[in-house]
């Protein structure tokens, strides 16, 4: 996989607009006491001490002044077009403080993964939404950890769907 950043890829598309594209990341867990909200743009300073960057936006019921998405230089490794690789997604949260990491790499199960693209100018207008997907792998260390997500998979659905009685398939019993 090639790794590309963000930033550059908003760069591809610089002639198009002059508007800057943020991903935000909304990851929830039942083991988690806060979800953690994470963005791509440094867009306002949201404390001193700690210095904390982030944008403020109502994205999955956020609260704008007291939950706001904390900014993380995330890269996206661009997946493989192999046929026989899983459908999966993985970003790269690079320095992340050391409570986030943990909290993401301590949970035995899937966390839920939404994601939203907003516009700077505008980040309570979603422009597009990945909602309810599922935290596949979270591996790092000190200086970075691979967030892993992928869909619901095809293979756990039930088959056949619906059973076969009486009152749905009349004919099979006669």
């Amino acid at each position: 996989m090639r790794r590309v950043s963000f930033n550059q890829r908003l760069s591809f598309e610089e002639h198009s607009t002059d508007e800057v594209e943020v991903m935000l990341f909304h990851i929830e867990h039942p083991e988690i006491a806060e979800p953690v909200r994470l963005s791509t743009d440094p867009g306002e300073r949201l404390s001193v001490d700690p210095l904390a960057y982030g944008t403020r936006s109502t994205f999955n019921g956020a609260n704008p002044v007291t939950q706001p998405y904390f900014f993380v230089l995330v890269s996206a490794d661009l997946p493989s077009d192999q046929e026989d690789a899983p459908a999966e997604a993985a970003i790269v949260l690079e320095n992340v403080t050391k409570g986030i990491a943990d909290e993401l790499q301590s949970v035995t199960t899937q966390a839920t993964v939404h994601m939203a693209i907003v516009l700077a100018s505008s980040p309570n207008l979603i422009e597009a939404e990945f909602r309810n997907l599922k935290l596949v792998r979270a591996e790092g260390d000190a200086s970075e950890i691979t967030l892993s997500f992928s869909r619901q998979p095809i293979e756990e659905e039930s088959f056949p769907a619906a059973r076969m009685t009486k009152q749905r398939f009349p004919g099979l019993h006669r």
